[in-house]
């Protein structure tokens, strides 16, 4: 049972999905990852949000990046929106996962940087678990070296 659910529109983006995966594997925390488009699939898009056990997911895309703003519009659990350089540098994927309308947030990390939202996943999930606190701790204090 995954408590952080990984989503990319595209399997292009499984590479920034692993580095995600890699953190929350560090902190012990269970994950899953599946590929499925917000325009391609959106049927699996709403299954895979709904059947889902998770407390956050991530979401992962680019060009017009609707996914993070789907999966927020079908959940009520924290958003994290990764946008990717497939075009504009960027840019367009940046603007369309921040740029939602009131009461549909996406949080949203840097381009590309699918480190972020494992690390960003852990912290919300630590509010409530003091075991990814501490060990949330451990990982800011090495930074600090």
């Amino acid at each position: 049972m995954e408590k952080v659910l990984i989503l990319s529109g595209s399997k292009s983006d499984e590479e920034i999905a692993k580095q995600a995966m890699a953190v929350l594997d560090a902190f012990g925390i269970p994950n899953k990852y599946e590929v499925a488009s917000a325009h391609r699939n959106p049927e699996k898009v709403d299954r895979l949000v709904k059947e889902s056990t998770a407390d956050v997911f991530i979401a992962i895309a680019g060009l017009s990046a609707a996914l993070p703003g789907v999966v927020a519009a079908r959940t009520t659990k924290p958003v994290i929106g990764v946008p990717v350089n497939a075009a504009l540098n960027g840019l367009d994927s940046l603007l369309s996962a921040v740029q939602m309308p009131p009461n549909v947030p996406v949080a949203c990390v840097g381009i590309g940087m699918g480190k972020n939202a494992g690390v960003l996943a852990a912290e919300i999930l630590a509010l409530g678990d003091a075991n990814i606190a501490a060990k949330l701790k451990d990982f800011k204090e090495k930074l600090k070296q």
